[in-house]
């Protein structure tokens, strides 16, 4: 594969926000020529699937900006410096749905949009639920909804869950439970 990698040749840092930051590299492509790539550097997150033992997913309802409407996904959120994913994905679990799990199970790593994002997503199937007293960050609003897994299944037939680790998450979770029972 070493055919197919670029060199990078000088890097401007452009914006450092709260949680990302941007930068812009000059490369060096396989056939020589160069080119400009842009860079969001994210320092990853872990995602959960929470099962209860009826084999319901505990989503959230969320206004997200960038689309302007309310997405429904399953919970997660950006991994602390050094921070392992596990205790990210408990702490997001009971944070935004006020549960907490005595069970869980790495469902599977992905880069969320490598295309111009180092965001790798570490997600969990989380079973044995039960309350917890966490709550959501102060700039958090979110929304417990609760449903089987088939109806959330069809949920992303239907359009209705469109986010990507919330899609991944639900597909690999259907797939996990799959294999368990064989």
């Amino acid at each position: 594969m070493e055919h197919l990698k670029e060199k990078t040749l000088e890097s401007e840092r452009i914006f450092d926000g709260n949680f990302i930051r941007l930068r812009k590299d000059r490369v060096v492509l396989p056939n020589g020529a160069t080119s400009t790539r842009e860079v969001v550097e994210h320092p990853g997150a872990a995602a959960i699937v929470p099962l209860t033992p009826r084999k319901e997913v505990v989503l959230i309802r969320q206004w997200r900006h960038p689309i302007k409407e309310v997405s429904i996904e399953i919970p997660a959120g950006k991994l602390s410096e050094d921070e392992d994913p596990l205790e990210c994905a408990k702490r997001e679990l009971s944070e935004e749905t006020g549960f907490s799990a005595r069970r869980w199970d790495p469902l599977i790593q992905f880069y969320a949009s490598p295309g111009f994002c180092d965001e790798e997503m570490h997600l969990f199937i989380a079973r044995d639920l039960y309350v917890s007293d966490g709550r959501p960050d102060e700039d958090e609003f979110v929304e417990p909804l609760v449903v089987p897994l088939e109806a959330a299944l069809e949920m992303i037939e239907t359009g209705e869950i469109m986010d990507a680790k919330s899609i991944i998450g639900l597909l690999k979770a259907a797939q996990f439970l799959e294999m368990e029972k064989a």
